[in-house]
């Protein structure tokens, strides 16, 4: 099949099984604002083309049709299971050696963390996660900076609500890449995220600024950094 074709499901969906041979990023389900029996036709279809897929915004009632259907040894879920992958059983996820890290300022941010870390783990990097290190508790974060530097990762991620201040004090602080993810937590005046998207805008600190909870994306975009440092990294070793 040509790598610009799609994979039709009846009048549902178009499924770009072949985007990941073109850009280096696989398509994912977004669940949000689709029927579950949607989601659930789409992601077998992709599930047979790839051996995996990510879907991401899971509601309770899609998150419960998955448990149902598939067996435990099938699903991949997050931290709250909010973010799943479905496999064939058989399929394993790739292998790059990318090194990506993904920090909290609070815990309301997880789950736009960990779609962040499910995206860039499936796109083959290796995750490092660290949550609730917010700068109302600076000290948190200062006791990671070690840990974090030890673990030598190509890209950071920083997901932030409220007032979004964590992704510059991280890019204060290392010397890779920073892209920092907006999340929707707070409330009043520049509540929902746009307090927080803005202030990351405006950052003092150079850094890379996705959209509001756009956890994918960010996944996504470090993935593409941390598998490019790597391919120059094992190249230098090779030689």
């Amino acid at each position: 099949m040509d790598h610009n074709s799609y994979l039709q499901i009846e009048n549902i969906a178009r499924i770009d099984a072949f985007r990941h041979h073109r850009t280096g990023i696989m398509e994912a389900i977004l669940a949000e604002g689709k029927e579950p029996e949607a989601v659930m036709r789409i992601a077998e279809a992709q599930c047979a083309a790839s051996g995996r897929v990510l879907i991401t915004r899971l509601s309770d009632e899609i998150i419960m049709r998955f448990t149902e259907t598939y067996p435990k040894d099938r699903l991949i879920f997050s931290q709250f299971k909010r973010t799943l992958v479905l496999t064939d059983g058989v399929t394993k996820r790739p292998s790059t050696g990318g090194r990506v890290a993904i920090l909290t300022a609070g815990t309301a941010d997880i789950n736009v963390a960990e779609e962040a870390k499910m995206t860039a783990e499936e796109l083959g990097c290796e995750t490092l996660a660290i949550y609730d290190i917010g700068v109302a508790g600076l000290s948190r974060l200062l006791s990671q900076v070690e840990h974090v530097k030890t673990n030598d990762p190509d890209v950071i991620i920083v997901a932030a609500g409220r007032e979004g201040t964590l992704p510059t004090v991280v890019s204060g602080l290392f010397d890779v890449p920073i892209i920092g993810v907006p999340v929707s937590t707070g409330y009043g005046a520049g509540g929902g995220g746009k307090a927080s998207l803005l202030s990351m805008l405006q950052s003092c600190s150079p850094l890379c600024v996705v959209n509001i909870d756009a956890g994918f994306v960010a996944g996504a975009l470090a993935s593409r950094i941390a598998n490019n440092v790597a391919r120059v990294r094992n190249q230098k070793i090779d030689s």
